[in-house]
């Protein structure tokens, strides 16, 4: 069973309906019995950091996600989701994040040309680190599909936990693991054919 986290915050029914797609025993859920029992577990969300972080606080879930992660639960973050998994975001303000995976979250005027759009938005290619063995999570992926993202901030200063990039002006980080925690800045449930297949190497891990 995949338990995908309540907390107020996320697009919940694309991620449901593709899980679904794939024939998963997936539930959307806030107990922490039913996460604690489940085999895996789905981190969404959308919107601020702070504000996301705070309800994932008060609803008991972010001791949940770092206990389950620290039992070796395979652990998907995305969008937002995956931006909380880093140790610190600097959107309007400075605020923690769970610490899972090393690095910050930034803007992403800071890191590629001023005169983009933001948020980045649309059908980007992914790309693989040189020298880095594949991703369990693109197990069915080829280098060069294109998924869908949403964001107007980015992980950085996570080069060793970078497991893809889009180009968007500059290199962003476009997925990011650390042992069983993986993170995707794109949206898997809203990348068609691709993001099916990436659900389906994370139902796998």
């Amino acid at each position: 069973m995949l338990a995908i986290i309540d907390y107020g915050v996320g697009n919940i029914f694309s991620l449901s309906a593709s899980l679904k797609t794939l024939g998963q025993d997936a539930v959307l859920t806030s107990d922490i019995k039913t996460i604690e029992q489940s085999d895996r577990i789905i981190l969404p969300g959308v919107g601020a950091f702070r504000d996301a972080a705070e309800k994932l606080r008060e609803t008991g879930m972010w001791d949940v996600v770092l206990s389950e992660a620290a039992k070796g639960k395979p652990i998907l973050g995305i969008c937002l989701g995956m931006q909380m998994l880093f140790d610190k975001s600097y959107e309007y303000g400075e605020y923690e994040g769970l610490g899972l995976i090393s690095g910050d979250v930034v803007p992403i005027s800071s890191v590629t040309d001023a005169d983009l759009k933001i948020p980045h938005m649309g059908w980007n290619s992914l790309s693989f680190p040189e020298g880095k063995e594949k991703s369990r999570l693109y197990k069915y992926t080829n280098e060069g599909d294109y998924v869908y993202f949403v964001h107007s901030y980015c992980a950085a200063n996570c080069e060793s936990a970078v497991s893809a990039k889009t180009h968007y002006g500059a290199d962003l980080t476009a997925s990011a693991e650390n042992g069983n925690v993986y993170g995707t800045q794109f949206h898997p449930e809203k990348s068609g054919n691709i993001g099916l297949k990436i659900l389906k190497a994370f139902c796998e891990i």
